[in-house]
């Protein structure tokens, strides 16, 4: 395994699929939250997903973004690694998120109930989307497939700038990430390496005709304007949905930005409203403690 970066990233729960590959899950707030009988994410909301029964997962922590609002450290970077098969990867879910919420269940042995643990042991959804990129992973699509055949659904959660791998993959809904209006916004908040912008308009068009989604993270003061080019890229897409969604102020974001670079849910919500007035988009629901609001396409 990469030494140092995992090293630290294993203190802050991530488990790994190999020792010689950054292929990695975690389990994220909100099932942990829902095992102990509280409230479930957004997706539960948007679109059914149980988040006790949800692996949050990626097959690579490799990213080509440098992305101001990323949570995760640039420090614990992955420079080298050994690709996980498909098959490891799979065959690891299950033993690796038991591992993963083992000592919680401990912890909170007066509030999970029996039901929900053994529910959360048998896990039905796989959210690739902990942190990297998948699509620099070379064998996404087959990872995709195999979960497809297993009787998992899965969101695969995409920067968008490898189309020619997100046109091979297949899952339940796919997301692709507009954070920006247009390229000079774009190479200021995602800092790309390489040219990559006219690679996301390609992944754009590639969503309709499917499940889709498109994701755009608003952080305040650097790409929350322009709000036609928005809707005018997303007309263009043919997305079934999309997720306008209010920057958070975490983890190692906060060394590259201020708390008054998160927007409050009204602004987000005032953004996502002036992007329905130039296209087929209109509000459908939103999540106030998650900052986020779900259109949907209504042609």
């Amino acid at each position: 395994m990469p030494s140092a970066p995992c090293d630290a990233l294993i203190k802050q729960g991530y488990q790994f699929f190999s020792r010689t590959s950054s292929a990695a899950l975690k389990p994220c707030m909100w099932c942990k939250r829902a095992l102990a009988g509280g409230d479930m994410c957004y997706k539960h909301q948007f679109y059914g997903i149980t988040s006790h029964r949800c692996v949050q997962m990626t097959p690579t922590l490799r990213c080509n973004q440098r992305c101001l609002f990323c949570w995760r450290s640039f420090e614990h970077e992955i420079t080298g690694e050994e690709e996980c098969s498909p098959d490891t990867i799979f065959s690891g879910i299950h033993k690796l998120q038991k591992k993963a919420l083992a000592g919680y269940n401990a912890v909170l042995q007066n509030s999970v109930t029996k039901e929900l643990w053994q529910e959360a042991l048998n896990p039905n959804h796989v959210a690739i989307s902990l942190s990297g990129e998948p699509t620099l992973y070379s064998q996404l699509p087959e990872l995709i497939s195999l979960f497809n055949q297993k009787g998992y659904t899965t969101f695969l959660v995409s920067n968008g700038t490898n189309p020619s791998i997100l046109a091979r993959c297949r899952p339940y809904q796919m997301y692709v990430s507009l954070t920006a209006p247009d390229n000079e916004t774009y190479r200021k908040v995602c800092r790309p390496v390489g040219d990559t912008w006219e690679l996301i308009k390609e992944s754009l068009t590639l969503l309709g005709g499917q499940r889709s989604a498109v994701r755009i993270t608003l952080v305040k003061g650097y790409n929350d304007h322009s709000p036609e080019r928005y809707a005018a890229m997303l007309q263009e897409s043919g997305a079934n949905f999309v997720e306008v969604k209010g920057y958070m102020y975490l983890g190692y974001s906060r060394n590259r930005l201020v708390r008054e670079n998160m927007p409050d849910h009204d602004l987000v919500r005032a953004f996502a409203a002036k992007i329905a007035t130039t296209c087929d988009y209109r509000i459908k629901d939103e999540k106030q403690i998650s900052r986020v609001v779900c259109m949907e396409r209504i042609k």
